[in-house]
């Protein structure tokens, strides 16, 4: 049974109020309380483990009454736990809320994602100079390669979040990084793609015409647009879910890095249709993977609003 260990600090005034909602509720389990215990802040020291299907309540429960304000609040994940009888309990209560996410921890995974230190930027330069190479060597491994390193489907689903959440400043962050990241990486590459034009550094195929690789990435269509929509689904998904095996699946699967390296080197080459070809695939898959990254959290919001709502009629009657 997924659950979440939670330790808070609370002022003693708070206690009993806090105490009284954790302990009457079936889904928290071995609750602890360490009056004065707590320091900095200075506090009575609350632990307990709570069923995940019932932590968004819980959790919006402890906030109602500004326990993350007056104290603090830590959740941390459980990787196995035994709880015979107690758990059981908590599960016949859940019902199908039993695999619910804890948007909690989901939105704090995406923040994390879209923070633009340093390295954000140095990612996006990297992941466009092994792109270059790629393409002008048509080497489909250092594409994917180039699609693993680059770091922006982190501040793509940011942007998500703030148009969800309505956080204006959070939108203006992910895409004021998205413009000077990307914009970055396109100069850089293209200086290094004169360099390989300079020296005659490319392959032979791609001197003939023969590009296989950039071509697949400069003709957007119905189907990049298709795979753009899907990875974004899967995406906030698999952050919902904490699978990162499915979130490594989308980086490799949608071309936006490769597009911005396809952009310079036709640039740099002189290949003017392709260039703007690959412009449009990356503008293209942005949007798309905003747009539906959106839709995906709200949809799932509102699912799990729904399945709560049918077990909470189903508990009253």
């Amino acid at each position: 049974m997924d659950m979440i260990h939670v330790r808070a600090v609370s002022p003693p005034d708070l206690t009993h109020e806090v105490v009284g909602l954790l302990a009457g509720d079936p889904c928290v389990l071995n609750l602890i309380v360490q009056p004065g215990a707590a320091r900095n802040p200075d506090g009575d020291a609350i632990a307990c483990d709570v069923l995940t299907g019932a932590a968004n309540e819980i959790l919006l429960g402890l906030r109602a009454v500004h326990l993350d304000r007056r104290g603090s609040i830590v959740i941390e994940p459980v990787d196995i736990a035994f709880a015979g009888r107690a758990t059981a309990a908590g599960s016949r209560r859940l019902g199908p809320r039993t695999g619910a996410p804890v948007w909690e921890q989901v939105e704090a995974r995406i923040r994390a994602e879209g923070t633009y230190a340093p390295s954000f930027y140095l990612y996006l330069v990297v992941a466009g100079l092994i792109g270059s190479v790629g393409i002008v060597t048509n080497s489909q491994i250092l594409i994917v390669a180039a699609m693993v390193v680059g770091p922006e489907y982190g501040a793509i689903v940011s942007i998500a979040l703030g148009i969800d959440r309505d956080d204006r400043p959070r939108i203006r962050q992910g895409l004021s990084a998205l413009f000077v990241g990307f914009l970055l990486a396109i100069v850089v590459t293209f200086l290094f793609s004169l360099l390989i034009r300079g020296f005659g550094l490319q392959s032979k195929a791609f001197d003939l015409g023969l590009r296989p690789v950039s071509n697949l990435i400069n003709t957007p269509n119905f189907l990049s647009v298709a795979v753009a929509a899907l990875a974004g689904i899967v995406g906030i998904v698999s952050l919902t879910e904490a699978r990162t095996s499915a979130l490594l699946g989308v980086f490799i699967s949608v071309t936006t890095i490769p597009a911005a390296a396809d952009f310079s080197v036709s640039v740099a080459f002189g290949s003017w249709s392709e260039a703007w070809g690959s412009l449009v695939q990356l503008l293209l898959n942005i949007v798309v993977l905003i747009v539906v990254g959106t839709g995906a959290l709200r949809c799932q919001r509102a699912i799990w609003r729904r399945v709560g709502a049918r077990r909470g009629r189903a508990d009253q009657r």
